[in-house]
């Protein structure tokens, strides 16, 4: 049995930790606020690039010579999936749900008897699937040195998964990530990118009349690669108030269990 000597210097331990584990969660609520305000503002602008695609598509004669940014390759054998996580830990399920979401797809692909490449943004994603997918990265990208989630980082993801697609060595792009709904829930995505999906073009298309000038392809040529980074950057900005989130929420759980166990 522990004597008492033991007893207080366990206590003293146990509250010396409730309070880093307090200032983390007052840390990532200041923090939230601002990725919550950024990830909510970078929603319409995505989703209205997306729409003004889909609008420009529909105008487009010759569909056999579209860029292959919107029509795809022509073939559906080799899938690059961009699994972004953080490059921090004490974030809760935040990485771990993700990646569950990137490893379930993972497996369907395997199924069907398509090849997987796999590019990591992020440590923490890289970490967990280089044990099981080692042999399946081909690129891991880590930002730990950013404050905060930003445009030119997005680009430069953007901008390698464009090249190895115009040297292909892939014919679909899908993006994983976390959706920001609320401190509590974050809902991992897996979003196409590459060709676009089109699926629900019908649903998701502006109601609005646009005259574009000059013609629908030479616009498209210039907008479907900013289109890819825009949503990689749409991806960041939820991942940086899911983090937080997810965090905040850990940290909580973390010292109202110091707590009880002082007690």
């Amino acid at each position: 049995m522990a004597s008492l000597d033991d007893l207080k210097k366990r206590i003293a331990s146990v509250k010396s930790t409730q309070k880093i584990t307090k200032a983390m969660k007052m840390v990532a609520a200041a923090k939230l606020r601002r990725a919550q305000e950024s990830a909510e503002k970078g929603r319409p602008y995505s989703e209205k690039m997306n729409n003004v695609i889909l609008n420009l598509s529909s105008g487009i004669s010759d569909k056999e010579n579209a860029p292959k940014l919107l029509s795809g390759s022509g073939n559906d054998k080799v899938h690059l999936c961009v699994v972004m996580t953080s490059d921090r830990g004490l974030c809760g399920g935040f990485n771990s749900n993700i990646i569950k979401k990137a490893k379930s797809y993972f497996a369907k692909l395997s199924e069907e008897g398509k090849d997987l490449k796999i590019v990591t943004v992020g440590s923490k994603g890289n970490d967990q699937l280089k044990r099981a997918y080692g042999d399946k990265i081909i690129a891991n990208m880590s930002f730990k040195e950013s404050k905060n989630a930003n445009y030119f980082d997005a680009e430069k993801v953007g901008k390698m998964v464009i090249e190895k697609f115009e040297s292909e060595e892939f014919d679909v792009c899908t993006i994983f990530y976390n959706q920001f709904k609320n401190v509590i829930t974050q809902i991992p995505q897996a979003q196409q990118i590459i060709p676009l999906n089109t699926e629900n073009s019908e649903e998701n298309k502006s109601e609005d009349n646009y005259e574009f000038e000059p013609d629908e392809d030479e616009i498209l040529s210039n907008l479907l690669p900013k289109n890819i980074s825009t949503q990689i950057f749409k991806a960041m900005l939820e991942n940086s108030a899911s983090e937080q989130g997810s965090r905040m929420s850990a940290m909580d759980n973390a010292t109202r269990n110091a707590g009880e166990m002082v007690d």
